[in-house]
């Protein structure tokens, strides 16, 4: 991996140098990784950035690799907004590189207090990545894009605020919605069964027993032993729905569904879920606040 991030690293500077001879409409050049990162540097810079996402509908970011047009984009930036905490696996080092060589690169995870982050000695970092999850901390992450974007284009700073306040506006109301929309499913009945560990924070917010297949990242596998002790878990708390994630393949979920049918049992599977990824951009799901209450509802109707 060293190796893949070394060569990487020297294509960005390759492509760096060409940097100044390329056309450009003379707004910042903002460049985001996942697709919820993108959707929210979308909300607050609006018109007044040339935005570039990375990963679409449907990428796993733990196991995401750079193409060379992608190489392209992160060298030619004027800004890089991502989410740290190792969930870009394989690009993590180019970051760090990238910040060591004067880039302007924010994790937005820097804007969270670490000390309230859950944490895993299974994976690489200690804590989990998917902050997104939790309303709370996607706030937290709207100020700091805010702050970013106020420094890199100061003349816009009256404009960035007042995006961001209309937008964290926007995600008080949606904590509205889902509270609303959570409290007609019986306490006992919150036990959320999902591919990957991706939904811990959303369980510790919002009152979910959270459980996953794989672990925090999908670049690990599940074992026989994995599915086969998770299907007994099912039947003892009776769960009639288990869920599949859009950035996960779905043989997962289908072999620990068989599973619990093999023992005399039943487990259906719920829907799916975005997870490591938003829907199709045009979709209520290929935004942030569309993605969250359309998985809400999906999770409650199905576990009723």
């Amino acid at each position: 991996m060293k190796i893949k991030a070394i060569v990487l690293f020297s294509l960005l500077l390759t492509f760096s140098c060409k940097k100044n001879n390329q056309e450009t409409d003379g707004k910042l050049k903002v460049v985001t990784t996942t697709s919820m990162i993108t959707d929210l540097v979308k909300h607050i810079g609006q018109d007044h950035i040339s935005l570039q996402g990375l990963m679409g509908s449907g990428v796993d970011p733990h196991l995401y690799k750079a193409s060379e047009g992608d190489v392209s984009k992160l060298a030619n930036a004027d800004l890089i907004f991502y989410n740290g905490i190792h969930l870009e696996g394989k690009l993590v080092e180019v970051f760090e590189k990238m910040k060591q060589q004067n880039s302007n690169t924010q994790a937005i995870a820097s804007a969270i207090d670490h000390n309230t982050l859950i944490s895993s000695a299974a994976f690489q970092g200690n804590y989990d990545p998917h902050i997104w999850f939790d309303i709370t901390y996607w706030k937290q992450a709207t100020r700091f894009v805010v702050s970013k974007l106020s420094e890199a284009i100061p003349q816009q700073k009256e404009s960035f605020e007042a995006n961001g306040k209309m937008y964290i506006e926007a995600l008080s109301q949606l904590e509205l919605e889902i509270t609303s929309i959570i409290a007609t499913l019986p306490k006992e009945k919150r036990i959320l069964v999902t591919a990957h560990d991706a939904f811990n924070y959303f369980g510790r917010a919002y009152g979910f027993e959270v459980v996953g297949l794989q672990g925090l990242s999908t670049a690990t596998e599940a074992g026989v032993k994995d599915v086969q002790r998770l299907a007994a878990f099912i039947i003892e708390k009776n769960i009639k729905a288990v869920f599949v994630e859009s950035s996960v393949p779905r043989r997962t979920i289908e072999a620990l569904q068989a599973a619990v049918n093999a023992k005399g049992n039943k487990v259906n599977i719920g829907g799916v879920l975005y997870s490591d990824a938003l829907g199709d951009f045009g979709t209520i799901e290929g935004t942030y606040i569309g993605m969250f209450k359309y998985n809400i509802t999906t999770i409650v109707n199905a576990l009723k």
